[in-house]
């Protein structure tokens, strides 16, 4: 049952970014996934909510999701977000080396199946390479947080510098593919025309990313043949 799974999706940035609340509505303990933009207004709904912010979890650390520079801009992010909540960065270990900078020792290194409990509520992490090596979903009561994984109707891009086809067909089809079709997908941006939720069953039906029977039809469609 879920009914003390505290959550809320806002849209922040200047990239359609889904930023996510989630937590206990018993225990008042709370994460912020990927909190890359206007940290004053996520700060300002945890305490609207009376949620305390005890945990950040990053699905992968793309500076438009925790922070960093990007075209020339310096976004605080999560370390900005330090300065004001005493929190745990969730961060997969084969990418915590890029977040050390900015969350220090507050660092959690944490791998596939691994969960963090905030009070009564289990989130279990799901490590998605692909999109980047250290890429992970967050599933918690039948709700995934897929970052830049998968999004509605698409799925992350592996053109980039650490991403890897391969590895994005496997997370899709060996890991993604295998929750209930009953799951609600939660993307990590507005992509799909303000459309803010999808299902692992509606998805395999349409997205075109899980429409491809083999690895080389994947590649071939990715440009990677």
């Amino acid at each position: 049952m879920d009914t003390s799974l505290y959550l809320k999706q806002v849209e922040l940035g200047e990239m359609a970014n889904y930023v996510y609340l989630i937590g206990s509505t018993k225990t008042k303990e709370a994460a912020v996934i990927d909190p890359a933009w206007e940290i004053d207004r996520i700060v300002e709904l945890a305490q609207a909510d009376e949620m305390k912010i005890t945990h950040i979890l990053a699905t992968h650390t793309h500076p438009d999701h925790v922070g960093g520079k990007l075209y020339g801009l310096q976004i605080q992010g999560v370390a900005e977000l330090l300065e004001r909540v005493d929190a745990k960065v969730v961060v997969h270990k084969t990418e915590a080396g890029h977040l050390t900078p900015l969350a220090g020792s507050n660092i959690m290194r944490v791998d596939h199946g691994d969960t963090v409990n905030l009070g009564d509520v289990a989130v279990t992490l799901i490590h998605t390479p692909g999109h980047t090596p250290g890429s992970q979903c967050f599933l918690v009561c039948n709700r995934l947080i897929t970052g830049d994984t998968l999004f509605i109707g698409s799925c992350g891009r592996v053109d980039l510098p650490g991403s890897n086809p391969e590895q994005m067909y496997d997370s899709l089809t060996n890991r993604l593919m295998k929750l209930d079709d009953k799951t609600v997908v939660l993307p990590g941006h507005n992509y799909a025309a303000g459309r803010t939720s999808s299902s692992i069953g509606e998805e395999r039906k349409k997205n075109p990313c899980f429409q491809y029977r083999s690895l080389a039809a994947f590649l071939r469609a990715m440009g990677h043949a």
